[in-house]
């Protein structure tokens, strides 16, 4: 028999040990995948979002490198300066506070812009956008609103001068707040306006301070039908603020099928269940990682 040589052994075995490596991760495909680092803004709705994507890339056999609670004003050049390789955004946010472009309404239009500008601006990849939909809201009492017969802002405007508005003082004048508003549905002649903290909102509104509110429509408290109208924009003032994920091109390119990964998650997202989800953790107290975990297993 001939001598195995030594160094043929440890060259076999460090092989063996590789395979078994790259087999670790919990995933149906055997090739070694990349590692992809996933951002997330410094609010309840997109850490939860970013988890649930963070999941399904793991599921599918990447590594994820998790990067929470990045501030809204920067997270996009963390982005663009290869800090990070995807986040969840909103194509409203794309259109206006980065694009700087003009106040669109359609949803479509809004993601079609939003998609085409960040890949010639930025090489970015807009994936596909869900129904959720975190935008600019008015929320009212919902005993006033059976009682008055108000569910669109329309029928709000008509009986502002009965109603006490519970303000955050920059949306009196920022541009797309009361002003647009008004410039839409015409003047708001409320009963009392009073500047409260946004944090305080469903508790003046709770304890019978205040009748209205501005609200995002997303917002945890908004499960509370019996308590709160989230008021129908049938003007369409406001932009929407679909949710979606971007990703850097190249990274996209080195794994196409992240794509199909996150797209699916995306079709099971709506303003319902997003809100059921924020409503878990900023209401019931939950842990953000154990709410997307649920969402995920619930969803595969």
């Amino acid at each position: 028999m001939k001598k195995i040589n030594r160094w043929a052994v440890v060259i076999l075995l460090i092989g063996a040990l590789c395979a078994l490596t790259a087999c670790g991760h919990k995933s149906s495909n055997s090739e070694n995948k990349a590692t992809i680092v996933i951002g997330t803004k410094n609010f309840t709705e997109n850490l939860i979002v970013g988890e649930v994507y963070a999941l399904a890339l793991e599921d599918a056999g990447y590594t994820v490198k998790r990067v929470p609670n990045i501030a809204g004003s920067v997270i996009h050049s963390s982005l663009i300066n290869k800090e990070i390789d995807m986040y969840p955004e909103y194509t409203g946010t794309g259109l206006l506070s980065i694009l700087k472009l003009d106040l669109m309404t359609d949803p479509k239009k809004v993601y079609e812009t939003v998609k085409a500008e960040y890949e010639k601006q930025f090489q970015v990849t807009w994936l596909n956008y869900s129904e959720a939909n975190d935008g600019a809201g008015l929320v009212i009492r919902s005993d006033l609103s059976k009682q008055l017969g108000i569910t669109t802002i329309s029928d709000l405007q008509k009986h502002a001068s009965q109603l006490r508005f519970a303000s955050q003082g920059e949306v009196d004048q920022r541009e797309d707040g009361i002003p647009a508003l008004e410039k839409v549905y015409g003047k708001f002649d409320w009963k009392s306006s009073k500047v409260y903290d946004n944090s305080l909102k469903y508790e003046i509104l709770r304890n019978n301070e205040a009748d209205v509110a501005p609200a995002y429509t997303t917002e945890g408290q908004l499960v509370n039908t019996n308590e709160f109208t989230l008021l129908k924009d049938d003007k369409q003032v406001w932009p929407p603020y679909n949710l979606a994920p971007v990703i850097c091109d190249e990274v996209l390119k080195a794994n196409p099928n992240i794509a199909q990964v996150i797209n699916k998650v995306s079709a099971a997202m709506n303003i319902s269940n997003i809100t059921a989800l924020n409503a878990k953790v900023d209401v019931n107290k939950e842990e953000y990682e154990d709410v997307a975990k649920e969402f995920y297993e619930s969803i595969q």
